[in-house]
C-alpha cells in the first residue's frame, strides 16, 4: 500500500469514527444541544480537528441522514424484481419496518430528531426525497394496474408512508408498552398485516 492509499484509508477510518461518535451524541442530546465539541469529547479528539472532516455540526448531521438512507433504499431497491407492483409495495412496507427494528439510531436521527428546518435541502441530501418518490412510483404503478384508482397518489404516499412510520416510531421511541400482553414483534407484525388487509380492499 502506498502512503497516498495509506493516508486515504486513514482519513476514511476518522470520518467513520466521527460519525460513529456523532451519531450517539445527537441521539442523546438532541441536535440543539449537540456541539463539535461534545462530538470531539466523545471520540477523545481535539475540536479543532474535526474542521478538517466536516464543515459543522449541520454536515455532520446530514451525512449521518445519508447514510441511513442509502441503506433503506438500497434494502428497498432490491424489491425491483418483484414485478406486481401491489406486492411490492406491501413488501416495501415490511422492509421499512425491518429496517426501523435493526435500525434504531439511524431511524431515529432520519426522522425523529429534530432539526431547525431550512428553506432548502442541503446540496445531495435529496436521497430522502428519492426515497419518497420510490414509494409514490409504486403507488403510481399500481393505480395503472386498477388499485387505488380513485385516490390522489400524493395523499395516498402520505398515508402509507405515515401508517408504516407511526409502526416505526412507537416501535423505536419505545410506547409500545402501553399495549399490554403483545411483544414490539407481535405489534408490529400483526398490525402492518392489519393495514395492508385494509389495502387489499381499496
Amino acid at each position: 500500500m502506498s502512503i497516498a492509499e495509506r493516508k486515504q484509508e486513514e482519513k476514511q477510518e476518522m470520518h467513520k469514527h466521527i460519525l460513529n461518535g456523532a451519531r450517539k451524541i445527537f441521539l442523546e442530546k438532541g441536535y440543539e444541544k449537540t456541539s463539535m465539541r461534545n462530538i470531539a469529547q466523545e471520540i477523545n479528539y481535539s475540536p479543532g480537528s474535526l474542521y478538517f472532516y466536516f464543515r459543522d455540526k449541520s454536515e455532520i448531521f446530514h451525512e449521518l441522514h445519508k447514510e441511513g438512507f442509502r441503506l433503506l433504499l438500497n434494502q428497498l431497491k432490491v424489491l425491483e424484481k418483484v414485478g406486481d407492483p401491489f406486492e411490492r409495495l406491501k413488501a416495501s412496507g415490511r422492509v421499512f419496518i425491518q429496517f426501523a427494528r435493526e435500525n434504531k439510531d439511524y431511524y431515529n436521527l432520519m426522522f425523529i430528531v429534530d432539526e431547525p428546518v431550512k428553506e432548502s435541502l442541503p446540496e445531495g441530501f435529496q436521497i430522502g426525497e428519492e426515497a419518497i418518490s420510490y414509494m409514490q412510483g409504486m403507488v403510481k404503478e399500481c393505480q395503472q394496474k386498477g388499485k387505488f384508482k380513485d385516490m390522489d397518489t400524493e395523499y395516498f404516499t402520505f398515508l402509507i408512508i405515515s401508517v408504516v412510520h407511526g409502526i416505526c416510531a412507537l416501535f423505536c421511541k419505545h410506547r409500545n408498552t402501553s399495549f399490554t400482553g403483545k411483544t414490539d414483534d407481535e405489534l408490529m407484525e400483526n398490525g402492518y398485516e392489519a393495514f395492508v388487509a385494509l389495502l387489499e380492499k381499496s
